[in-house]
């Protein structure tokens, strides 16, 4: 399938879509992730990862544009839910050079960003090493995924 949508539905009890994220879940808060719950996944789904990315950021790289704040695998077949802070499964890189959630922190006066939190069902359950980026996630990954979506959050500084 690649990287398509499909009918995989993602919500949060911490946002609605295209809502803005409380602050609890940036930067200039706790620095928390929301929680997410999906549903309606692939037949064939045996793990899920996740990834949160900003493509309004003024950032470019080699390979793309914007800024990834959280890099999540390993989730096997049976969960449809994160709870909030989630430490559970294998945290990859964020843009900010952690390991984990990094939440929003848009540059003051650089209006809204659109944070979008993707949903990847995936035929198998891989074994990988934390630590990877999203561009690295997403090579491994690729030749696996059966499904996909996403859910939008806003967020902006004064």
């Amino acid at each position: 399938m690649g990287f398509a949508l499909s009918e995989i539905e993602l919500t949060s009890n911490s946002f609605k879509s295209q809502g803005r994220i409380p602050q609890d879940h940036t930067g200039e808060g706790e620095d928390y992730s929301p929680h997410l719950a999906w549903s309606n996944v692939p037949e064939k789904t045996e793990s899920f990862a996740v990834v949160c990315h900003d493509p309004d950021a003024p950032l470019l790289t080699p390979r793309g544009y914007g800024f990834v704040h959280w890099v999540l695998y390993g989730i096997p077949r049976p969960v449809r839910e994160l709870p909030e802070d989630c430490e559970e499964y294998v945290h990859g890189r964020n843009h900010f050079g952690n390991i984990g959630y990094g939440g929003p922190m848009p540059p003051p006066g650089h209006g809204t960003h659109h944070y979008y939190f993707w949903i990847l069902a995936l035929d198998t359950m891989l074994s990988l090493p934390a630590g990877l980026n999203m561009e690295e996630l997403f090579s491994e990954i690729e030749p696996a995924v059966v499904g996909m979506n996403r859910l939008v959050g806003t967020y902006s500084r004064s």
